[in-house]
């Protein structure tokens, strides 16, 4: 059981054995009709990924090209589609009235979410993972519209939220359309929206490896070649179309001689701040995990949604206009893109003016999200990261001067540590900066930070800041992937000997006499010794039958809806066959001496496999 789920049954009051309900009785469920889809072959599945990854990454390039029109119209007054994050906004026309800009996009975008589609509200990315494990990768086509033009209209009017989490989505709606129109089984349709989610991702920031490692390491439930496959393909796919169009230079630019963490001896006190910075970021990152859902919870007490997502853009306004006149930029407007790449090159002094930076795209960005804006949270992350770890690298400085730190490589590692904390995906906040940069000597800090940030998280929040709103939801998502181990046991491993072989004529009473068990025993009821049909006896069938009919055989007890399996078959061939032919148990048997007949050895009931799943599972508790 997962550490929220324990929350959860411990705030309710629930007792592990007074449990009073009500006279109610639970509805019949019905069975899927998707049970009897058979899986489409993996080559098809492949070449859909395909198709996923081109139009993914035609997506992200006419999702950018809208920001930047919504961008230049708003703040600039000019229709142009060229938008170079990298630099900072020039001074609007507008003055003291581009507080009212973000205002204005709000209002659009509070329109075609209440209009069209909820869920295209928020950071986007915890809306795939609840259709990934709660709707069986269904997602509603007019999301990838709907998302794509109101996390323009937030971004591009100056909501402080990022366009990874709108192109995650938009690539997840895309890949989970062609699974509801093409017949498919859900889990291939689950591949679908994580290789749309990787390739989305991937085109965004010219990251690859990073795209296939999100992918797997938060979108996909299950991983195996037939998984994998797609989700790489899409990804190197989506790839390749954003580089024809963006080119294949990195996200940021670094300094050629960055000293990440020079080889001579004083690396060890380097070594060290690193950690120290990791589990700054990682408080930082729960303080905006925290602050997001404070800001959520203050303005849903604001009925109007108009209203509430116009006041929290008026604040964000406000503070953009109130760092234009004390700084001469907007700072925390957008994706914020320019603040990282001038703070990577050191052209951003002063560890207090950083650390007021970081603090206020903290409440910027909590305020638009919280409010009712669409974007996502990968880009804030990364702002706060690189403002924190710069930040830092003053302070060291300060204290200790001529310390072999280095800002630029501060502020790269800061902005690993805190995707990764916040988040929880360690590897792929370690790949995609590493990808984003093209400066191989960060890696190895990277991990060291990165590790201590998603500990440090951890213990203040125990959610990430996906996973978080999910389990407010009442929608928890597994805190740990485990490969189930249990699946390569073999049958007379995981059976139960505890076993009678009783012609049907048998009295029930009589079969009662042969056994001093007091709980239960299962029997294998046989006609001329072939198996017929199978009985488990607990202690409420056994007083119930002992003592009313004691002529009633155990052949007219016996269930039919059984299947017989070899010794040596695998745990994983079992199960599959018990759920296809709908049995209740399955009889292990063993092949006898020569021309001798098989030997009944056990049965593996529903139960077992209960058990046998636990205690592969409680070797990694997660």
């Amino acid at each position: 059981m997962s550490e929220h789920s324990e929350l959860d049954e411990e705030s309710l009051g629930i007792d592990d054995r007074h449990v009073k309900v009500a006279a109610v009785q639970p509805s019949n469920m019905n069975m899927s009709n998707e049970d009897s889809v058979k899986p489409l072959a993996v080559r098809w599945l492949c070449v859909l990924a395909f198709v996923v990854g081109i139009v993914t990454g035609l997506g992200a390039i006419v999702f950018r090209a809208l920001i930047g029109l919504v961008h230049n119209v708003l703040f600039l007054g000019q229709f142009s589609f060229t938008y170079d994050t990298g630099h900072f906004t020039p001074a609007a026309p507008w003055g003291a009235l581009v507080i009212l800009v973000p205002v204005i996009g709000g209002i659009g975008v509070t329109w075609i979410v209440t209009k069209f589609a909820p869920e295209a509200k928020g950071h986007g990315v915890p809306e795939v993972m609840d259709a990934i494990y709660y709707k069986s990768g269904a997602i509603r086509p007019v999301v990838a519209l709907a998302k794509s033009i109101s996390s323009a209209l937030a971004i591009g009017s100056g909501a402080a939220v990022g366009r990874e989490g709108p192109i995650i989505q938009i690539g997840s709606a895309l890949g989970s359309t062609f699974g509801q129109f093409i017949r498919m089984t859900a889990g291939q349709r689950i591949t679908l929206v994580a290789a749309g989610a990787g390739a989305g991702i991937a085109a965004t920031f010219n990251t690859p490896i990073g795209g296939v490692l999100f992918a797997t390491e938060l979108m996909m439930p299950e991983i195996s070649v037939n998984t994998f496959l797609p989700v790489a393909i899409a990804t190197g796919t989506a790839t390749f179309v954003g580089r024809l169009f963006f080119g294949a230079a990195p996200a940021f630019f670094v300094p050629v001689h960055l000293g990440a963490i020079p080889n001579e001896p004083s690396s060890a006190f380097t070594f060290v701040l690193y950690a120290l910075l990791g589990a700054i970021t990682g408080i930082a990152a729960a303080l905006l995990i925290r602050s997001l859902h404070w800001a959520e919870d203050a303005f849903e007490r604001i009925p109007n949604p108009y209203l509430r997502h116009g006041l929290g853009m008026l604040i964000v306004g406000s503070m953009m206009y109130a760092l234009w006149l004390t700084a001469s930029h907007y700072y925390v407007e957008g994706v914020g893109y320019a603040t990282i790449q001038a703070t990577l090159y050191g052209q951003l002094s002063g560890g207090a003016f950083l650390l007021l930076l970081a603090l206020c795209k903290t409440i910027a960005t909590s305020v638009s999200l919280g409010s009712g804006s669409s974007g996502g949270v990968f880009s804030p992350s990364l702002f706060i990261g690189a403002t924190l770890g710069a930040s830092f690298s003053a302070l060291i400085t300060a204290i200790v001067p001529g310390a072999p730190v280095s800002a630029p490589a501060f502020a790269m590692v800061g902005m690993g540590a805190m995707v990764g904390g916040g988040t929880g995906a360690a590897m792929t906040a370690v790949a995609m900066i590493f990808e984003m940069t093209r400066d191989y000597d960060i890696v190895l800090p990277m991990i060291i930070a990165v590790a201590f940030s998603l500990g440090a998280r951890r213990m203040f929040s125990r959610e990430s800041i996906y996973t978080l709103k999910l389990v407010r939801r009442g929608h928890p998502i597994p805190n740990a992937l485990h490969a189930n181990m249990f699946m390569v046991r073999s049958a007379s491993s995981v059976m139960e000997t505890d076993v009678l072989v009783l012609d049907e004529t048998t009295l029930f009473h009589d079969g009662l006499t042969k056994s001093d068990q007091p709980v239960f025993r299962h029997i294998v009821v046989t006609r001329e010794r072939e198996i017929v049909g199978v009985l488990r006896i607990n202690t409420g069938l056994r007083r119930a039958l002992s003592q009313s009919i004691a002529s009633i055989t155990l052949g007219a007890l016996a269930q039919t809806n059984f299947i017989v399996v070899g010794e040596s078959d695998v745990a994983f061939d079992v199960i599959t066959r018990m759920w296809k032919q709908r049995a209740v148990m399955a009889v292990v048997v063993g092949h006898g001496k020569g021309h001798a007949l098989p030997r009944v050895l056990g049965v593996i009931a529903k139960e077992h496999i209960a058990d046998s799943v636990a205690s592969s599972v409680k070797i990694f508790p997660g």
